[in-house]
């Protein structure tokens, strides 16, 4: 496939949209077109190693999760590990995607895949997102009567106010008297001006109605999950399960207050990487996650909820399996789609 026509096919997998405004996804390093890509190479996190086996697999296009380039970089040069990244990917024509947020935010993402560690289960969103392009930039809507001896001087100096959209004026009849209803869609910056100017005239300011335009929401659509159990199960089946899940040995548990190890589970909430943000505040038995703040751990305790930390990446590295065939679908088996074996978790128990 050709690379453009690649990532449109990614982002409508998974609308860079969707990811967090601190993010930075999408294609983030683009060789000379055109760009034929034959192999795309998954992984979690991409390091210099995981790149020479990229290079190896004569990958075409690395799709990583966490993006390599967050912080902006002044110069590309051999100095840092992260510039040297972006200079073996250019000279061996290799392009870098990442999603990020915008997979933990989807209903088909990392997170979904997480909750299948805790056994049957719904799940909702924690916060969910937003219809990104509904109603456009727009935060309210304006409504307002005018009689004709007002009505177009009024019109006349609303137009000349910046960020006013959809402007349509109908007949209405108002204690028995003919007038117009004028009907506006503005920002917030613009509703100051606009109410400041039916103010003017106490008339129209009395028949004014002030609309609020919320973007509607995306259904299975956004941050973390709230997760409720079919059946309660003890802390400890929990943790046995979320270690088969994850595939992993260990992980770091916190007991929370006046709870056990056989304390029941109904409700766990949930965030892959780092969910102290999300999480926080949220009304469950049990925190999961990949990493939280030892104050936030404190304070989930003291609440009596339970924590359950497996690290950052462990988190979320199984996905990639599941992504893989997902993609293979998604782009009708026209490209070659090879999972990272060298990617892994920095950190290990010793």
């Amino acid at each position: 496939m050709n690379l453009r026509e690649l990532v449109s096919a990614l982002n409508d997998f998974a609308s860079p949209s969707l990811a967090e405004s601190w993010d930075n996804v999408g294609l983030l390093v683009e060789p000379s077109p055109p760009h034929t890509v034959n192999t795309l190479f998954l992984t979690n996190d991409l390091t210099e190693e995981v790149m020479e086996e990229a290079v190896q697999k004569k990958a075409d296009l690395v799709l990583s999760y966490h993006p390599p380039i967050f912080t902006p970089l002044k110069r590309v040069t051999w100095k840092t590990w992260k510039e040297r990244l972006v200079v073996r990917a250019l000279e061996n024509r290799i392009g870098i995607y990442s999603p990020h947020t915008a997979y933990d935010a989807i209903p088909h993402g990392v997170n979904n895949w997480l909750t299948k560690g805790l056994g049957a289960c719904t799940s909702v969103p924690l916060h969910p997102s937003t219809a990104p392009s509904s109603p456009a930039e727009s935060t309210h809507r304006v409504e307002f009567c005018a009689d004709a001896e007002h009505l177009d001087a009024v019109l006349s100096k609303i137009k000349d106010i910046p960020e006013i959209s959809c402007l349509t004026t109908l007949p209405a009849r108002v204690e028995g008297e003919e007038q117009t209803r004028v009907s506006l869609n503005c920002s917030q910056k613009a509703l100051l001006e606009v109410v400041a100017l039916l103010s003017e005239n106490s008339l129209l300011h009395h028949k004014t109605e002030i609309l609020l335009l919320q973007k509607p929401l995306l259904p299975h659509t956004g941050m973390g999950r709230l997760c409720t159990l079919s059946e309660p199960v003890s802390l400890s089946d929990i943790i046995e399960r979320i270690k088969g899940h994850l595939q992993l040995p260990h992980i770091r548990v916190a007991v929370g207050a006046g709870r056990t190890l056989e304390s029941p589970v109904k409700k766990v909430a949930l965030c892959a990487g780092s969910g102290s943000s999300v999480l926080k505040g949220t009304e469950a038995d049990l925190y999961l996650t990949g990493e939280m703040s030892h104050h936030d751990v404190l304070d989930a305790v003291a609440n009596g909820i339970s924590v359950i930390l497996c690290e950052h990446s462990n988190t979320e590295r199984g996905f990639l399996s599941e992504l893989r065939d997902a993609l293979a679908i998604h782009l009708r088996n026209k490209i070659n789609i090879i999972v990272s074996e060298k990617d892994r978790d920095p950190l290990q128990v010793a």
